[in-house]
């Protein structure tokens, strides 16, 4: 078989399995926003609205169809990237995600940054110094990572360097003075202030922005220490290691240049992955800091019985996760030539 064919085949096969996982994600979605005891129609008139009101908005809204027509008619528009009205912002939900989204964007990529930044080197020395004092501290860091409620940590960091030390900005991502000083281009603050050259609104967003980045560091730092230092202990078992402190080839060399740069090929999806639950996953910690991002679109849409945002929110987060799944498999592909198409 040609090498032309044999990759217009896994192209197929992975262009079907990007079809079927977000159908079914579609489905699951649909099927959620159906099975919830939350009347779209009374969010929308009210439960003292009169039963031929109820009916007449009912039938607007296609409710009175069929399931299998309901979720014809959620399909076409989904789409077409209509979610709907938000009950509670009265805007289209899709407008919504475009404007709370950048928040939680530059919340989980300053989070992973730091989880990343911290959780490799920190794996690394924990793998050299197996069974010593370094190993058992990074094993109980991360235990932490795990064990703490994240928005317990939150609190309690408010209340120490914000409300007692006054080291960093309070809940949002602005004092109020600077509210209306930035035009957003992007809504990334720290971008938009950066392209502005307005250097206090971008010290302002970053004393704002450090504590729950630091928070979902922490967290993501706990996992990616854990399986870096997994990963480099099994490179550091293989034969070319050994065969290289035969060589005489510096340890430093060994561990950084050689182990590492193999332990690297998996650990790029489990950051991939890492970063995807950052996105999808921070609801708690924008909850505690009131970020106005789309975890806490989500949860104040939920607690409103916003149906609409919720389902178009989950679509979303749901979609990204789908994509940084994929991408963490071409990585993974691209980086292990043992995984290519021959």
């Amino acid at each position: 078989m040609l090498p032309s064919v044999k990759v217009i085949k896994a192209v197929g096969r992975f262009l079907v399995v990007i079809f079927i996982t977000y159908l079914g994600l579609l489905a699951v979605t649909f099927v959620i926003g159906r099975v919830i005891p939350i009347d779209p129609v009374l969010a929308v008139v009210g439960d003292r609205a009169p039963e031929h009101v109820v009916a007449r908005v009912r039938e607007e809204m296609g409710l009175n169809k069929p399931i299998w027509q309901q979720f014809g008619i959620y399909l076409s528009k989904v789409a077409q990237g209509d979610f709907g009205n938000s009950v509670l912002t009265t805007r289209p939900v899709m407008e919504d995600i475009r404007r709370t989204f950048p928040a939680t964007f530059e919340l989980a990529t300053m989070g992973i940054l730091i989880g990343a930044g911290f959780g490799v080197p920190l794996g690394v020395w924990a793998a050299v110094r197996r069974g010593g004092f370094a190993d058992q501290a990074v094993r109980i860091l991360g235990l932490l990572g795990y064990s703490v409620p994240i928005f317990w940590l939150g609190l309690m960091a408010l209340v120490l360097f914000y409300a007692k030390l006054d080291w960093v900005g309070g809940p949002g991502r602005l004092d109020v003075v600077y509210e209306y000083s930035l035009t957003p281009v992007t809504g990334i603050l720290l971008l938009d202030a950066a392209m502005a050259g307005e250097w206090e609104v971008f010290r302002n967003a970053f004393s704002h922005l450090i504590l729950p980045a630091s928070l979902l560091g922490y967290f993501s730092m706990a996992y990616i220490s854990r399986m870096t230092r997994s990963f480099m202990l099994n490179e550091l078992s293989q034969e070319y290691v050994i065969a290289a402190r035969a060589k005489g080839l510096s340890e430093t060399r060994i561990i950084w240049r050689h182990a590492l740069r193999n332990a690297m090929v998996p650990l790029v999806t489990v950051i991939t992955l890492s970063y995807a639950g950052l996105l999808e996953g921070s609801v708690l910690t924008e909850t505690v800091f009131s970020w106005p991002g789309l975890g806490l679109y989500i949860t104040n849409s939920l607690q409103n019985a916003d149906m609409n945002a919720v389902l178009g929110g989950t679509i979303v987060v749901g979609s990204i996760f789908i994509g940084l799944n994929l991408l963490a498999d071409l990585l993974y592909r691209a980086l292990d030539p043992r995984t290519r198409v021959r």
